[in-house]
């Protein structure tokens, strides 16, 4: 399963990047507003900033939403740097566009999916990615990790190359149960990556472990 981080922080990327495990990185609009970073030319270098901190797929995001503007767009920031995945809203022309990109050899992110029917679409397109929003949808009583599993049955019964790219992970469990079922790829906030790491029984462990050391060489 492949680790991604999902934000623009760059501090956040680096601690990541630093663990050793990550494997790239997605971003939206959202994040960028987060991080203060706004204007055309800088949010590209913002980007670039990015790529420069880890060696994997890096998702950009469009902001036109016709045809023609995500085309205009999404050339644009493949030519940022190779690792630039363009990253395509889940609507009829976002299709289309996927469907461009994929005949030139740019690798897209199909994001807002919340159907395994628009997975589906976007995988016959050829999307490098297709992006569930897991959390979002438990937020309404939907089974996020359930769709993830349908549509892992569908590319499986098909031989899709797509990935399926759980995306709105909110916690470690989200994190382990989409690995269960196969997700090629989680994305979400550092928090979850590193609350993997963290179990009491670990923490209990060691200290009894220094205890008896020191009391044999205190």
């Amino acid at each position: 399963m492949k680790f991604f981080i999902d934000t623009a922080n760059l501090d956040q990327i680096k601690e990541a990047e630093d663990l050793g495990i990550l494997d790239g990185v997605t971003t939206n609009p959202s994040l960028m507003a987060k991080e203060g970073i706004s204007g055309a030319n800088n949010i590209l270098q913002h980007y670039v900033n990015i790529c420069k901190i880890v060696d994997g797929p890096v998702s950009a995001e469009v902001i036109a939403t016709d045809f023609d503007g995500m085309v205009k767009e999404g050339d644009n920031l493949a030519e940022l740097h190779p690792n630039i995945v363009v990253k395509v809203p889940m609507t009829k022309d976002g299709i289309k566009a996927i469907k461009y990109f994929s005949t030139k050899g740019i690798k897209t992110n199909c994001t807002l999916i919340f159907s395994a029917g628009q997975a589906l679409i976007a995988a016959k397109a050829g999307a490098t990615y297709v992006s569930p929003f897991i959390g979002r949808l438990d937020d309404i009583s939907v089974s996020g990790v359930g769709l993830i599993e349908q549509i892992r049955l569908i590319f499986d019964n098909y031989m899709f190359d797509t990935e399926i790219l759980a995306a709105s992970v909110r916690h470690p469990m989200h994190i382990i149960e989409c690995a269960e079922i196969g997700a090629d790829v989680m994305t979400g906030p550092l928090s979850a990556i590193l609350a993997l790491i963290n179990h009491p029984l670990t923490d209990s462990g060691l200290a009894k472990f220094l205890a008896d050391y020191n009391k044999l060489n205190g």
